[in-house]
C-alpha cells in the first residue's frame, strides 16, 4: 500500500505545475465540471467504498488481489478528483458581454473556409475539458484554435496539422 499512495502522491505533486494554469470556461462547461466532480465524490466513492468492503470480505488481505484493485482504483478516483478540483479552483468563466468581437478569442464561434478545397466550417474555440469536436466545440490549445486566435474576418491563417499546412480565411467571428 505504501507504494501505491507514494506513486499517487507523485503523480499529484508532477501534475500541480499544469494544473495551476488559469482556464476559461463557458456556464455551461463549467457547470458540467462541478456535476462531474459531484458525481466523482458521491457515487465513484460509493461505489468504490463497497468495492473494498466485499473485497475485505473475502479474507486475507495481503493476497486478496480484488482488495489491492480496489484500493488502486481508489487512489486513482481521487487523484482525479483533486485534479478536477485544482481545475474548479483556477477555472474563470468569461463575460461574452465584455469580449472584443473584432478578432479570434477563447469562446469565439468562428466560421472559416479551406482555401484549397472551398470547404466551411464553424468552430467554437472552447476550454480542453469543454472540447466535443461533435458539437464543434475544439480546444483552444488545438493547432487550428492557436493557429486562428488573434486573427479578423477575412484574415488568412496558415496552420500545421498533422497531415500537413492547411490555409483558412476567416469568414465571421461570433459569440454564443
Amino acid at each position: 500500500m505504501k507504494i501505491q499512495s507514494s506513486f499517487i502522491l507523485y503523480l499529484i505533486e508532477t501534475n500541480t505545475k499544469d494544473m495551476a494554469e488559469v482556464t476559461y470556461f463557458t456556464q455551461e462547461g463549467l457547470d458540467k465540471l462541478k456535476e462531474e466532480v459531484t458525481h466523482l465524490k458521491t457515487v465513484g466513492r460509493s461505489s468504490i467504498s463497497k468495492q473494498i468492503a466485499e473485497a475485505r470480505d473475502k479474507g486475507d488481505l495481503s493476497e486478496n488481489a480484488e482488495y489491492d484493485a480496489a484500493k488502486e482504483a481508489q487512489g486513482l478516483l481521487e487523484l482525479k478528483i483533486a485534479k478536477l478540483e485544482q481545475v474548479l479552483g483556477n477555472a474563470r468563466v468569461i463575460d461574452e458581454s465584455k469580449i472584443d468581437n473584432s478578432k479570434v478569442l477563447a469562446l469565439s464561434i468562428v466560421k472559416i473556409k479551406n482555401v484549397k478545397n472551398g470547404a466551411e466550417m464553424t468552430y467554437q474555440l472552447v476550454a480542453e475539458k469543454e472540447a466535443d469536436l461533435k458539437s464543434g466545440k475544439i480546444s483552444i490549445k488545438s493547432p487550428i484554435a492557436q493557429g486562428l486566435l488573434g486573427k479578423s474576418v477575412g484574415d488568412k491563417a496558415e496552420i500545421t496539422v498533422p497531415n500537413g499546412t492547411m490555409e483558412f480565411e476567416i469568414i465571421e467571428i461570433s459569440r454564443i
